[in-house]
């Protein structure tokens, strides 16, 4: 209950799926036909750099969809990159609530126009206008960021200072900083009582369920099992190539190089988005209830994320089969989990097993890949027939 309530708000201002790897994984071509869960938008934006027919985001989270929606309004009708940036990139500009009034707010619609106008507290009466978040510091606003800002102020008592990682030119000096500054918090002994609760990783999406299984999986070791997934988002990629880690230690993108960034900001692909961005479209449902009101054949790429962590068995097998009837033939599905097992084994009838193939093999290079670092495991299967 805890749980549903906590994850009923805002709670990503950034995605935390890598798309380079959804990308080789899903196969992209200008015949891809996405469903997507929205999250906070990025990685719909994201896929269409390489230029799908079409990305369908539902997500059941409408401050998610609001988001989503927002940004596709902003490409649409800021006048420039850099007004788009300043919006998403910064996230911190005063500048931004005159161009959501002159240039965004007439291109939403009245349940985003609604949700970024109204008000955080006491029935929507209290507090500054969501829409101020881009003003104050977007990226410290939701529950993720609420949650790092948590972490860092942490660091700050205990005199360590994680976001000297963002001034690593090697990857050797990566290890140094992590050593000095972020490893050593692993021993103290409220990190350690804290990070073995449910209720610590909440903000990172992970429902109680998955974390008993991610608790079974590490022997009982969860604080060595956080502390492996941040060595790698630290140490694991040249932060020069890897927003997940600026996000994470620095609460910021690369704003000097704008070389960590996701493809969705970067100016090289602003106006391929503008001229493309009629082909996504967004909708406040779930999985099952979008593909329930589609014909066979009309989608051929899937992305889950992490929702079937939280999903029990016949939730996920009535998934699938929706998924199997929609896709049909050749269709690839991605998702991933807090822990290593995919919950796709277990879940699915046999009669229903046999038409998906698990790419093991692929799914752990790719994972191994993966930037953001904080998943057990990346898993890819395709429709066999």
């Amino acid at each position: 209950r805890m749980f549903t309530l906590w994850f009923n708000g805002f709670v990503y201002n950034q995605i935390w799926e890598d798309p380079r790897v959804d990308a080789q994984a899903l196969q992209l071509d200008g015949d891809s036909r996405i469903l997507t869960i929205s999250s906070g938008g990025c990685n719909v934006l994201n896929y269409l750099v390489h230029q799908p027919a079409q990305v369908v985001a539902v997500d059941l989270n409408a401050c998610h969809i609001a988001l989503t929606r927002l940004k596709i309004a902003a490409i649409k009708n800021l006048p420039t990159y850099d007004d788009f940036y300043s919006f998403f990139g910064m996230g911190n500009v005063r500048q931004n609530l005159g161009n959501y009034e002159r240039y965004i707010r007439d291109g939403l619609d009245d349940m985003s126009r609604q949700f970024w106008e109204s008000r955080q507290w006491l029935c929507r009466r209290i507090g500054s206008r969501r829409i101020s978040y881009f003003a104050r510091g977007f990226y410290d606003s939701a529950k993720l960021g609420q949650f790092l800002r948590v972490l860092h102020g942490a660091a700050k008592l205990t005199r360590r200072n994680p976001q000297r990682l963002l001034d690593a030119r090697t990857m050797e000096e990566q290890r140094q900083v992590f050593q000095e500054d972020i490893a050593s918090l692993f021993s103290n002994r409220l990190v350690r009582a804290v990070g073995k609760l449910p209720v610590s990783v909440f903000s990172l999406g992970i429902p109680p369920s998955q974390h008993s299984v991610m608790k079974e999986e590490s022997g009982g070791r969860l604080i060595e099992l956080y502390q492996q997934r941040l060595y790698k988002l630290a140490c694991g990629f040249p932060m020069e190539d890897n927003y997940f880690a600026w996000q994470a230690f620095g609460r910021r993108y690369d704003h000097e190089r704008r070389r960590a960034l996701p493809d969705y900001l970067r100016q090289e692909n602003h106006e391929l988005l503008r001229r493309s961005i009629d082909r996504v479209q967004t909708h406040n449902v779930s999985l099952i209830e979008y593909l329930k009101a589609q014909p066979a054949g009309a989608l051929n790429r899937f992305v889950l994320l992490d929702s079937q962590d939280w999903m029990p068995a016949g939730v996920i097998a009535a998934l699938w089969e929706q998924i199997h009837r929609v896709g049909g033939e050749g269709a690839r599905i991605i998702f991933r989990t807090a822990g290593e097992r995919s919950p796709v084994e277990a879940a699915l009838p046999p009669s229903l097993r046999r038409h998906f193939v698990y790419e093991e093999t692929l799914s752990r290079q790719l994972h191994e890949q993966d930037r953001s670092a904080i998943y057990g495991m990346f898993h890819v299967y395709h429709v066999c027939g």
